[in-house]
């Protein structure tokens, strides 16, 4: 372990530095509208998520995820697919053929107005999915405007990537793409009054085109922008929120036994340092590319996947849920056919609803700013029991987890914490004192609120 800890400590020293070499850019800071504080998201897999695959038939599952503390629908995307080299017999939704277009298969421009309306008259907020990187072999735009596009030394069309063989590259050197981007992701705002956009492998797109988007965007309403990405610099570039790989990879790890403990403590002392102070970081155990190619929760995690849910819902940040995450899903799901979700009632789901419904009054569990900080307890011998507690205003919760099969015995000898709580999964009543103590068996965990 001496070795791993020195490579850690070499990649902290660069992140801080590659951090502080992007910071240059001095680009505004867009605060994440006021409502997103205290919210969760939910990735809807439209496709698979009924017997239809429709808007209309997803919003009849609109009540539910409200009753499990969703705030923050994320629809995959809602574009046409291509159908020149398209993978499989019904497409990636990442390869986009009309970037103002419906998908058919979903419903049409009516229904997706329908469902976002309902969205919002349930009190909850809608973001789509924006592929700017690239598009569909059939895009209008390889016939009325080549030159936005990416061309080999004899003119081609590439792929960004080799393997991703059904798209290709655009251009952002040619900045005359930029009007014309910016001008489809005001679309959605302006006719359908979308909240706002995760954006695809924004990365691999200019952080001046974002910041130049998101200014755009904010002259019709505030909204908010999720990176798939997870450089601190997309926050200074039109984001609010990035993915919290770092986490993910970190969970998946400690689940081989390749990293320890300590590893995952010093992962959000890391994140307080390296990224800006109003950063939403998005955690996640799965997503639609973690559950399809690298495999299930249950899978890369095992009996770690409900102590991991607790923990990625209430450290710093803002938990992702996927579709089918809160049945138990225990499949990978199909990317390019269609491959129904197994619904079924699991504890899975029975953690989200509590932790998320708490989270929108408990000031502790907010995002970004507005939330409390980690603050680590040393509660137990067991080296593989995680402890913490956030805390904001009046208002605390403090989580303890067992990460380990042995049963390990718990004592908290930091007065402050000393008071009468709730535990939250169960309502039952716990006074932490100094004569506290109590037996948390294999992968156990406890989650309390004042």
């Amino acid at each position: 372990m001496k070795k791993n800890k020195i490579i850690s400590a070499l990649l902290i020293t660069l992140i801080i530095i590659s951090c502080a070499n992007n910071n240059v850019t001095n680009n505004k800071t867009f605060s994440p509208p006021e409502w997103s504080y205290n919210k969760s998201i939910y990735e809807v897999n439209i496709r698979q998520y009924t017997k239809e695959g429709t808007f209309a038939a997803f919003e009849d599952h609109l009540v539910e995820l409200k009753d499990m503390g969703i705030g923050i629908i994320w629809l995959m995307p809602i574009h046409p697919i291509g159908e020149k080299k398209r993978k499989g017999t019904l497409g990636s939704y990442y390869s986009v053929k009309d970037y103002k277009g419906i998908n058919p298969r979903f419903g049409t421009h009516k229904d997706f107005k329908n469902l976002v309306d309902k969205i919002h008259e349930l009190g909850m907020y809608v973001i789509i999915d924006w592929v700017a990187n690239h598009t569909s072999w059939d895009h209008k735009w390889t016939e009325t405007n080549k030159n936005f596009y990416t061309l080999d030394s004899s003119g081609n069309f590439v792929p960004p990537v080799a393997d991703w063989a059904d798209v290709i590259d655009l251009n952002y050197e040619n900045k005359e793409l930029w009007p014309h981007m910016i001008d489809a992701l005001e679309y959605w705002v302006n006719d359908f009054n979308i909240d706002g956009y995760r954006c695809d492998v924004a990365a691999m797109v200019p952080n001046e085109f974002w910041s130049d988007a998101r200014k755009e965007l904010e002259t019709i309403k505030p909204v908010f922008m999720l990176a798939e990405a997870h450089e601190p610099a997309m926050h200074l570039n039109g984001f609010n929120m990035t993915y919290n790989w770092q986490l993910k990879d970190l969970m998946n790890n400690f689940a081989l036994g390749k990293v320890e403990i300590e590893e995952l403590k010093n992962h959000f002392l890391i994140d307080e340092k390296v990224y800006p102070e109003n950063a939403f970081r998005m955690n996640f155990t799965t997503n639609h590319d973690e559950n399809s190619w690298n495999g299930t929760v249950y899978e890369r995690l095992g009996k770690l996947s409900e102590p991991f849910s607790i923990l990625f819902s209430t450290v710093s940040g803002m938990p992702l849920v996927y579709s089918g995450q809160e049945a138990g899903m225990n499949k990978r799901l199909e990317f390019f056919e269609k491959d129904l979700i197994q619904w079924k009632d699991d504890q899975q789901k029975i953690i989200f609803s509590k932790i998320f419904t708490e989270k929108k009054k408990n000031k502790a569990l907010w995002n970004g700013a507005q939330g409390g900080e980690m603050n680590f307890i040393n509660v137990s011998s067991n080296k593989n029991v995680i402890a913490y507690y956030r805390e904001k205003d009046d208002d605390k919760i403090i989580v303890i987890i067992n990460l380990s099969e042995e049963n390990s015995k718990i004592f908290v000898n930091e007065n402050q914490l000393w008071d009468k709580y709730k535990n939250l999964l169960n309502d039952n009543s716990i006074t932490i004192d100094k004569d506290f103590n109590l037996i948390l068996g294999g992968y156990e965990y406890l989650v309390l609120v004042n």
